[in-house]
This record gives C-alpha cells, structure tokens and sequence, in this order.
C-alpha cells in the first residue's frame, strides 16, 4: 500500500544499545523511542486509511436548470442524501443549478454523452429526445395535486415511462419522477377565461402537445430556452409565459409580468435521469442504490414540491402580486378534453399507455 514493500519494515529494529545518538548530539533513552515509534506508526496507518477512503469515494454530477429552494432542488437533496446513506459516502453527488451546464436541451444530451452523470429535466424538454414525453403535458391529464402526487409515485406508471426511454432514446435511462407543480399563466393582464387568451403570444416548452393546445385556445406559440423568458416578457417577444408558481417567484418572472393567473392546465413534471455510461461503470450493488435513492424521489419529492408551491403563493400575495384564483377552467376542459386521447395515441403506443395508467390513478 502507498508504494511501500510488504517485506521493508515501517522502522528499524531498536538499537541494542542503552542510549539512542540523535542529530545534533543529544542521547535520547532506548525506552522512549518506543511510545514515539507507536505514536508514528498510529498516524502512519491513519493516513493510508484516510488515502485509501478518499480514493474509494467518488463525485458525480447532477444538473438543473432552476436555482435553488426548487423542486429540482428538493429532487436532488433527496437523490444525493439517500445515496451517499446507502453507498456508506463512496458515492457522492454534486449539484449543478441554474442551468450552470445548460438549459435542459443541452443537459439532456451532456447525459447522454456522458458528461453530465445525473440530472432532473421537465417531461417537456424530454420531448426532445424522446417524443412521447410529451404525453405528460397533455392539458388536464392531472386533476388535482393528489392525483399528481400519486401517479408519479405509481410505479406502473414510472415503468412505462422508464420503457419508453429505453425503448426510444439511447445513452441515457430515466430513474425517477418528480415535479413543480401546475403550469399556470402569468404576464400583464388577468387572464379569466379561455376566450381571454386569444391572439396572445404565449412562450410554450418545444413539445407537439403545447403546440396544439394553445393554439385551439386561440393563443400564438412562442418557443424559447427557459432563460430567456425573462427578458422576452419584459420587452414584450412574448405577452405571457407559463410555469409553476414557485419557479415563477424564484426567477422572479413576477418583476416583468406581475398577474399570475390560477389556470393549472397542465402538470409541471420531471424525469430523473442517468447516464448510460455511467450506469455501465456501476456494479449490481450500486446500481441498486442508484435506483433506491431515485425511488426517494419519486416516493417523496412531489408533496414537499406542493407544499413549496403554497409557499410561494403566500409570499407573492405578501409583495403585492395579483394571484387570480377564479380562473374559469371549464372552458380550456372543454377544448382540451377531446385531444387527451387523439394526442395521446398520435405520440405513440408507450404515450398511449402512460395516459391510461396515469388516468386509471385514483
């Protein structure tokens, strides 16, 4: 170890004489060599144990683009606790937020080439891969925050969307649900009705889903990274924009559009994910608490998600925001209704299959 020779003893034999010769001239007592040589050794064997741990421990990436006190946030303290639990600190996880190492079109191929190890990425932006994603965007597919709350912790529903991964995109495997919330619309006017939307510029996420609902509302599409909402809100690229309530407080989109409307017309979910390459390093044992610690998020992340979301509501009532809560949903219902089904089987069998076992959670 270290480089030593097994054969090569740490010290030299003690000298047969009664007293030591030392550097400098000075004559140190046999006995007193020996508690030093003990004491040597000790810190000898600490050190090699200390090396021998720090190289067994290895660091991992895991990528966002929110910052943090977010869902993804909350995924990735639950994903990185429960991991370095089960792998007794051998497997440590890094978190990169705000999209340090790309929006989530960028992140989503960093993972699959490698370069990024774990990462949580909206269902959306999953539609970038893997088209079927977009099932999970489909408008009014959820009802209500239990229902959220419970199918993503189903795990029929994590298996299908595990294989539809597996099956339609490569170097990268889903793990794990999670989610921000409901999607709602926010810029500079109420927006109380669907007849209320018409003709408005709405920055959607690139998903086939987003692009026919909105426009069947009477609404324009406008597609952007997350990163620039901001800005195309404030110079007014687009009229309003759409996301969770407390992804809308912490990017502070409240400063440029300040009516937040209650519409909840679609879930805010993510997908858990790892690197194919990375998951070829693991043994079955890590792999396992791989799939452990990302079972922790599916099971847990949701409800502690919505209990941000209150949070955030109940701070942006206190600086002043316009939260319109009566939204009048059943006039988007009644458009979105029919293209739960037809969207769903156009995306594909495993978009099909998702949406009938996400339905079927009571």
């Amino acid at each position: 170890m270290g480089g030593l020779k097994e054969d090569r003893p740490l010290f030299r034999a003690e000298p047969s004489s009664k007293d030591v010769k030392i550097r400098g001239g000075a004559q140190v007592s046999k006995n007193s060599i020996k508690p030093i040589a003990a004491a040597l050794s000790l810190a000898a064997s600490l050190a090699l144990a200390t090396n021998a741990n720090a190289q067994q421990a290895k660091h991992y990436r895991f990528a966002h683009d929110q910052q943090l006190n977010s869902g993804y946030s909350i995924a990735y303290d639950l994903f990185s606790t429960k991991l370095k639990e089960l792998s007794k600190g051998t497997m440590l996880v890094d978190q990169y937020p705000g999209a340090q190492l790309g929006q989530e079109p960028q992140i989503l191929q960093l993972v699959k080439s490698g370069d990024i190890d774990f990462a949580i990425v909206s269902s959306a932006n999953t539609a970038t891969i893997s088209p079927q994603a977009g099932v999970m965007s489909l408008h009014f597919l959820f009802h209500s925050e239990d229902h959220i709350i419970k199918s993503l912790g189903d795990q029929k529903v994590f298996e299908a969307i595990r294989d539809m991964i597996d099956n339609t995109a490569q170097g990268i495997h889903a793990i794990g649900l999670g989610t921000q919330g409901f999607r709602h619309l926010y810029g500079k006017k109420e927006i109380r009705k669907v007849e209320d939307l018409k003709g408005l510029k709405v920055r959607v996420q690139a998903t086939a889903t987003e692009d026919t609902m909105f426009p069947a509302y009477g609404a324009q599409t406008v597609h952007m990274p997350f990163g620039s909402v901001y800005t195309s809100l404030q110079t007014g690229v687009v009229d309003f924009a759409e996301n969770a309530v407390n992804v809308y407080l912490i990017n502070k989109h409240y400063e440029v559009a300040p009516v937040l409307s209650m519409s909840e017309h679609e879930a805010n979910n993510a997908i858990v994910w790892i690197s194919d390459k990375v998951w070829q390093s693991l043994n079955a044992g890590q792999k396992q608490w791989v799939l452990t610690a990302a079972r922790d998020v599916s099971a847990q992340e949701p409800k502690k998600a919505f209990g941000l979301e209150g949070q955030a509501a109940v701070k942006l009532k206190s600086m002043g925001v316009k939260i319109v809560t009566d939204v009048d949903k059943s006039g988007f219902q009644k458009i979105g209704e029919p293209y739960l089904d037809k969207l769903a089987k156009e995306l594909g069998p495993h978009a099909d299959k998702i949406k009938s076992l996400i339905r079927a959670v009571n």
